[in-house]
């Protein structure tokens, strides 16, 4: 009986599914710092929900996959590692330089330098230059390596960073000190710009470097423990870690570039958003993941969720290519508070599972959105995650009272109310974001709507945001983590190698087909099979002149000059669908930037058979405050509302064993049997 596990860390729940024989199983643990200890609560919950000892359960895992929060904690946190940085002489400051500190806000208070990764103090220059072209200009010495190195180490750096200028165009230099550091100091973590990110801008690709160099120790010792505490309880195949570009490494490839796991939990649920909408034949999809701590935002156009080349990462722009997610820190424990100028605020900042929400008893005292929705009277304080967490109401209210009530001079109803209209009107400008500020009308998409805070807001986002009908799945509460069991394997190998239309087409057809080495050797350490194997060509393009690139998919055809016309075509349609009908610039010439080629090893992922719920819908009435109107009315309660026979009109109220859902006044909903329908009110 071949067990499938995927499980998602996040800032406050840890989420786990398993299929099992077509069966599937869900549960949740609270998230602790240490990580594995709520890995392993959650696991025990699947463990219960089969019936299965701990043995016999792990020996049983054939697929363990797993997106957390390691990286995305250190990064938004700024808690790293101590690390050291080896640069070309004349660009120590280059981090500090940065883009200037220049952003959207017109508030000059606003516009400051972003945070340190590391103390200039830790940065070495070297003697050594390339350049644009790849010649050496002045050869690298190993006593200035030996030297630079030791002063780090003597300085407390626990692993090393080295970005030398011009290295994307011959590695030579960068290679020199990895060998150096693999011979004299093998226990040393590095992290050099030549492996991980050969690509141009300077900035971006030391950003990058730096950062994967700083969490590549904290990570060493989560995925050490982790290992062994699997190990120790009889798991034998290998861990799966989700990456930010949309599909899983082994834990091996994952720790040679450790960077890539930021925010690889919230793209396991685009990874299932996606294979949802292809199930209703929705070719439009906007996902929107609010959990404990964040909301999460991404749109699906014709199958395929937008990709960046140019990742932000925490506050840092980095050269990652990544599933294109809009974050916000809009979640159930954000905290809401008044600012200086007297007005409310919601989030970023986080009261986490640990003191958690007032209402959670663990010591909190600042009213969080989820201890606004429970004294609202939308969540029932005896059923929050089927009844295994007890909420205190009372001290709910005190909270929000005292933090937001007393100095706004607003009543407990109209302050929580308050929190919940800000943090529905927070998600839906992220939704704007993806849609209409793309060029999107958000009414021919439908809104995937997951986690286990967000079915009390998705009706109002929708809404807000424009969009005509809510899809809500079955296992929103753990959708992400459902999501991640159906990723594919993906390695994706990029490469700055300039190129123009006046050049031979088999310059360009050269360097894919090295690029194309690259991904055979990987797909055959991971011992993926032929008929799993799927190669996928990409160049980053643009107008001469222009600053940004847009990425382009090649046919994967070996490239010839009977296909360049073709080509352009690509590029201009792909041009005018990011910045409009028209915007392509088509007498300029066009040049290519940046080869890519994304391996693709397609999962055999185990179905799940869905079958009625085994039980009986039931109903009662409960008073709450209107989200809209603020007054308090009386609404039907409706529990499993999966087992309803007829549509349920709003407003009233859904609770499942984990996650609590708010149909408004206006909507209609309809239950399928793997997902429940928000049809909203006429925009």
């Amino acid at each position: 009986m071949p067990i499938h596990v995927g499980i998602d860390v996040g800032g406050t729940f840890t989420d786990a599914v398993a299929i099992s024989d077509g069966r599937t199983v869900r549960g949740k643990a609270f998230s602790t710092k240490d990580v594995t200890t709520g890995i392993l609560g959650a696991l025990t919950v699947l463990r219960s929900e089969l019936g299965l000892g701990e043995a016999e359960f792990f020996a049983g895992v054939t697929r363990f996959v797993l997106g957390n929060t390691i990286v995305t904690n250190a990064v938004d946190e700024h808690k790293f590692a101590p690390v050291g940085l080896l640069t070309t002489r004349g660009f120590r400051d280059t981090l500090r330089i940065s883009r200037s500190a220049r952003g959207s806000s017109r508030d000059p208070h606003e516009l400051v330098p972003r945070a340190d990764i590391l103390q200039r103090s830790n940065i070495r220059e070297i003697s050594e230059r390339i350049d644009s072209s790849g010649v050496i200009l002045a050869p690298i010495k190993e006593d200035d390596i030996r030297d630079a190195v030791d002063d780090l180490i003597e300085a407390g750096a626990q692993a090393i960073a080295v970005c030398f200028l011009w290295s994307f165009r011959n590695p030579a230099h960068e290679r020199a000190v990895a060998d150096y550091l693999d011979k004299y100091h093998p226990e040393m973590p590095y992290s050099t710009s030549t492996d991980l990110t050969p690509v141009y801008r300077e900035y971006e690709r030391m950003i990058t470097t730096t950062l994967d160099a700083a969490v590549k120790p904290i990570v060493s010792t989560h995925f050490g423990h982790l290992a062994h505490d699997l190990e120790e309880r009889g798991l034998t195949c290998r861990v799966q870690i989700m990456q930010v570009h949309g599909g899983f490494l082994s834990v091996e490839e994952t720790s040679k570039a450790p960077i890539a796991m930021f925010n690889s939990g919230p793209v396991g649920g685009v990874t299932g958003a996606r294979l949802l909408g292809s199930q209703l034949n929705r070719t439009k999809v906007l996902t929107a993941d609010m959990g404990g701590t964040s909301l999460d935002a991404a749109a699906i156009v014709d199958g395929n969720f937008r990709v960046s080349p140019r990742a932000q990462v925490g506050e840092w722009p980095t050269s990652l290519t990544a599933v294109d997610i809009e974050s916000i820190g809009a979640g159930g424990g954000s905290i809401a508070w008044v600012d200086e100028r007297g007005l409310l605020r919601v989030g970023p900042h986080s009261a986490g599972s640990t003191p958690g929400p007032a209402c959670y008893g663990r010591g909190g005292t600042r009213p969080t959105v989820t201890d606004a929705t429970l004294t609202m009277g939308l969540i029932n304080p005896d059923y929050y995650l089927g009844g295994t967490v007890e909420l205190d109401s009372s001290s709910a209210a005190d909270a929000i009272e005292n933090e937001v009530g007393k100095p706004l001079g607003l009543s407990v109803d109209d302050a929580a109310q308050g929190i919940y209209r800000l943090t529905v009107a927070q998600m839906a400008n992220a939704l704007r974001k993806i849609t209409v500020n793309r060029g999107h009308d958000p009414r021919e998409f439908t809104l995937v709507a997951f986690g286990g805070a967000c079915g009390l807001f998705a009706a109002a986002i929708g809404a807000q945001a424009g969009v005509r009908e809510v899809v809500i799945p079955r296992n929103a509460a753990v959708f992400s983590a459902y999501g991640l069991m159906h990723a594919d394997s993906i390695y994706s190998i990029v490469q700055t190698s300039p190129w123009n239309f006046g050049l031979p087409a088999a310059d360009l057809e050269r360097t894919f087909a090295g690029l194309e080495n690259r991904a055979t050797a990987w797909f055959d350490a991971e011992g993926i099979p032929e008929d799993r194997r799927e190669l996928v060509r990409e160049a980053d393009m643009k107008f001469a002149g222009q600053i940004f690139e847009v990425t382009t998919r090649l046919s994967d055809e070996v490239f010839t000059d009977a296909d360049k016309d073709s080509l352009r075509a690509r590029f201009i349609a792909d041009y005018e669908a990011e910045f409009g009908l028209g915007t392509a610039w088509t007498e300029a010439e066009i040049v290519l930037i940046n080869t890519r080629v994304r391996a693709t090893g397609i999962s055999d992922v185990q179905e799940a058979t869905v079958t009625g719920t085994g039980t009986t819908h039931s109903q009662s009435t409960r008073e709450i405050v209107d989200p809209s109107t603020g007054a308090r009315v009386t609404v039907p309660i409706h529990r499993n509302a999966f087992a309803a026979t007829e549509p349920l009109q709003g407003p009233c109220v859904l609770e499942e064993p984990d996650t609590t859902i708010f149909v408004p006044a206006g909507a209609t909903l309809h239950n399928h049997i793997d997902h429940l329908l928000v049809e909203l009110a006429s925009n």
